[in-house]
């Protein structure tokens, strides 16, 4: 399924033919922002619904208005949104009425990371093996969404989805050594360590656990794996 996908997004770059229908790849500029913001509206339904609605993601930069926008939406609905930006970010959270449900943050540390993760809850709630895992070459500009060829793709081998979900986000998340939290007025604020004996870096977490994936046995039941319980949400009036 994805090889015949990537056969077609080869022939796209190439060629210039569009494909006519893609089983499991994500590209940009054909469907990637109009996916995205289905997948955002899936979890406003599911809050709606009363059931567990949350969006985790990973990125270097959020700039595209659109994207913004639905993040809006989601967070007036009560999905609960936790965002790793490392860089520009042109959304504001924890505004009243409009982005109290969305956090984001910005790990500044040893190293340079171009990792982008997107999960989606999708009833359940995060971190959960039934979760929607993608990982992806783009950041959620125009140029990235709008110009570029650019590739989103589902993360279904079970141990690979613990790691990224389980391992890789959470540690972002947990990370109270190097972070810096974007306040509603576009400032930054150095995070500080909820125990200042035992404060917790991602990159060191990193460098001093091995990859989880390739194993062949769940992630949950080796060493090294995290907890993660985030704000809850606060539901739309």
């Amino acid at each position: 399924m994805v090889g015949r996908d990537a056969t077609r997004v080869f022939n796209y770059i190439t060629g210039y033919a569009t494909p006519d229908e893609l089983e499991a790849l994500v590209v940009s500029p054909l469907n990637m922002k109009s996916s995205l913001i289905e997948l955002i509206g899936k979890e406003m339904s599911a809050a709606a619904k009363g059931k567990p609605a949350a969006i985790w993601a990973k990125m270097n930069s959020l700039v595209d208005p659109e994207i913004i926008d639905a993040l809006y939406r989601a967070s007036q609905w009560g999905v609960r949104i936790e965002l790793v930006v490392r860089g520009i970010c042109c959304l504001r959270p924890g505004v009243p009425g409009l982005s109290e449900n969305i956090r984001v943050k910005s790990i500044v540390g040893r190293f340079l990371e171009h990792s982008r993760i997107i999960a989606f809850a999708n009833g359940h709630d995060l971190p959960s093996n039934k979760a929607r895992v993608y990982i992806s070459s783009a950041d959620w500009m125009p140029r990235n969404l709008d110009r570029r060829v650019e590739l989103m793709t589902p993360v279904r081998n079970a141990t690979v989805h613990d790691q990224v979900l389980d391992q890789i986000m959470v540690a972002n998340l947990k990370d109270d050594t190097q972070s810096w939290v974007l306040e509603p007025d576009g400032r930054y604020r150095r995070v500080q360590p909820a125990d200042a004996e035992r404060p917790f870096s991602a990159h060191r977490y990193f460098m001093t656990n091995p990859s989880l994936s390739g194993r062949g046995r769940k992630v949950k039941t080796l060493p090294g794996v995290l907890s993660y319980a985030g704000p809850k949400a606060r539901k739309r009036r």
